[in-house]
């Protein structure tokens, strides 16, 4: 079989499983579960890909709702990742289910010619996406390991070669101070409100002196409890994001000294935590865009450069990802021209006409992309050279 034979199989494959993928889609787009609780969509498909003959590892890599499952006896492994996480209180306005089907589609057609084209598939489970890191746990654990390329594609109002990714440290500050009655005797108490308050303003004033693509923002957690007493704890929780994991340290430092002034001048006490994991900035691989672009492109998508003004900014553990092996992270249209992700409103376009779509041609221009890399040692080997010399 050739590639242009290969390419139409697997379309066909796609198309035969529509109804099933967009099924799914809808079912997990009807149950939206946050971070490391998404049971519901682990079990649905885990059972559609067994349901298929692939043998199910559930509750993979020591995660809860993490699976894989592999097809394939020899020659390049490519992994396909499927996000299935929501968000609090609109659900998935990310269109994380758009990412779980067409994952799956993409998969299960090339599990179906894995040994007829001579090549293997990882289909993976990556729950946490919105905060928790789960690919970065499971990369710990050998989720990547033997894996020559990974890929997922993600939605959004335009169709994109890539995300427009940063890191991210996420941090939480909790500031103690001393209560005290705040009419009878306000002298004796020690105002961690105040502190968190100026450490907050002090954060503001830095915002003037970073560079374009920093970002910090946070929300206060705990600003007392009644207004007449001087409130003994205050807490925050902050996003620090750089353009790069080596340039995220530094603007991390600088925050840090921002929110410890405003204990320092009101007598109070701050701790502060970094959590778990930091996400990197993704190392987009050029050769793999390229293959997946013209694979879009057979199916009616032209994917263009993120410019300023049309692009998606936001940070994912897909890039830590792209630090272990070559990966893309291209951008699927589901929603017009100027609905954001995680809004109400995306969030019903990823049930509607163009997220349904998105899953079939996602899930095509994936599995032809897998071909690609399976059938042409000259396109793998391009993507690996990409990738020795984006990390050196």
């Amino acid at each position: 079989m050739d590639l242009e034979q290969a390419k139409a199989r697997i379309c066909e494959e796609v198309d035969r499983r529509a109804g099933t993928l967009i099924a799914a889609s809808h079912d997990i787009h009807d149950h939206p579960e946050e971070n490391f609780a998404e049971h519901h969509a682990h079990d649905l498909l885990a059972r559609l890909l067994e349901a298929e003959g692939l043998s199910v590892e559930r509750h993979a890599y020591g995660l809860d709702t993490a699976f894989a499952a592999t097809a394939g006896t020899r020659g390049p492994m490519v992994a396909v990742l499927l996000e299935y996480d929501a968000l609090p209180g609109i659900g998935h306005a990310c269109g994380h289910n758009i990412i779980a089907a067409a994952g799956l589609g993409a998969g299960l057609a090339a599990a179906r010619l894995a040994d007829e084209l001579g090549g293997r598939v990882r289909i993976l489970g990556t729950p946490g996406e919105e905060g928790g890191g789960g690919k970065v746990f499971m990369g710990e654990r050998g989720a990547f390991d033997g894996v020559d390329a990974a890929m997922m594609v993600h939605p959004a109002d335009a169709d994109l070669r890539w995300m427009t990714t940063i890191a991210i440290h996420r941090l939480d500050v909790v500031y103690t101070g001393r209560s005290a009655h705040a009419a009878a005797a306000p002298w004796e108490g020690r105002n961690a409100l105040d502190a968190a308050v100026l450490g907050y303003v002090n954060v503001a004033a830095l915002r003037q002196h970073i560079r374009p693509e920093e970002r910090v923002h946070g929300v206060f957690t705990d600003g007392g409890d009644k207004p007449n007493i001087v409130p003994a704890r205050a807490a925050m929780h902050w996003y620090v994001r750089a353009a790069t994991l080596a340039t995220l340290q530094p603007l991390k430092e600088r925050v840090l000294a921002a929110l410890r002034a405003g204990a320092d001048a009101t007598g109070c006490d701050m701790q502060h935590t970094w959590l778990e994991p930091p996400y990197a900035d993704l190392r987009a691989n050029a050769p793999l865009c390229e293959l997946y672009a013209a694979n879009a492109a057979r199916l009616g998508r032209t994917l263009a450069a993120p410019e300023a003004g049309h692009e998606v900014v936001g940070s994912t553990d897909m890039g830590n990802v792209s630090y272990l092996v070559p990966s893309i992270h291209p951008m699927i249209a589901v929603a017009p021209e100027g609905v954001g992700i995680h809004t109400p409103e995306f969030a019903r376009h990823a049930a509607g006409p163009k997220g349904d779509a998105a899953v079939l041609d996602g899930a095509k221009a994936m599995a032809m992309t897998v071909a690609d890399l399976w059938l042409s040692p000259e396109a793998l080997a391009r993507a690996h050279a990409a990738f020795e010399a984006a990390a050196t």
